[in-house]
């Protein structure tokens, strides 16, 4: 597959501004800063996806985090989702180290690439539908990018879920109608591809063990392997 066309479109995001609310929040946020990151220039723009342009899994999210992928310009890099999110996908083989910290850390991911619906910081982790309506052509774009090497997809929380579906069916999947519920450990079949549901990685779900790692491992070693690709046995 021709990257080209891939990095062209990851270009093309971080240059949005289509929707005023969105654009005001990551911009502000990079200039007042958290106090322990008073010292990094915040990326403050809008977030493009990461991992290999002929991945087979893909991963699907919320949004950028205020001081997490909004300050490092990679997704869940730098913040505590992220590291929930990364020592899994090592520790199941398909991420080449268990955390990350900043864009330039080396991390590599085997296979996999991560992506959101929105592509900006929103207030409170909050999007609107409005703003998720916005930036959907964003992921019909990237998922047609992807089509000759996905193989699975791993949606992240309700949000992700109602977001996504929609763009399959724009991206020229047929999603079941009735469209499926989102929940956990859900899967469901497309033509050619294998959509799985996963609790999001939040503070929320991991402090209060709604999503513990294992679950997440297992949803994940359970998604690579429908992808075709080579995961780590649980130990």
């Amino acid at each position: 597959m021709d990257s080209s066309s891939l990095d062209a479109l990851d270009r093309r995001i971080t240059r949005c501004r289509a929707c005023p609310r969105l654009v005001a929040w990551r911009e502000e946020v990079a200039e007042t800063k958290r106090a322990a990151f008073a010292d990094w220039t915040y990326w403050g723009r809008p977030v493009p996806g990461f991992g290999p342009p002929d991945a087979r899994l893909l991963i699907v999210g919320l949004a950028p985090a205020a001081h997490g992928a909004n300050r490092t310009g990679r997704m869940f890099t730098g913040d505590r989702s992220g590291d929930v999110l990364y020592r899994a996908l090592y520790d199941v083989g398909l991420a080449s180290r268990p955390t990350a910290v900043r864009a330039d850390d080396g991390l590599e991911l085997y296979g996999v690439r991560i992506t959101s619906p929105v592509h900006c910081a929103p207030p409170a982790n909050k999007p609107t539908p409005g703003e998720r309506d916005t930036c959907r052509p964003w992921l019909v774009q990237e998922l047609h990018l992807l089509r000759p090497t996905l193989r699975a997809v791993v949606v992240l929380g309700g949000f992700g879920w109602q977001a996504a579906l929609p763009a399959f069916t724009e991206a020229g999947w047929t999603v079941p109608r009735p469209r499926p519920a989102f929940a956990h450990g859900t899967r469901v079949a497309l033509p050619g591809l294998d959509l799985f549901g996963c609790f999001h990685v939040s503070q929320r779900n991991t402090f209060t063990g709604r999503l513990t790692l294992a679950m997440l491992r297992d949803v994940l070693r359970t998604a690579g392997d429908a992808a075709g690709l080579e995961t780590k046995p649980e130990e």
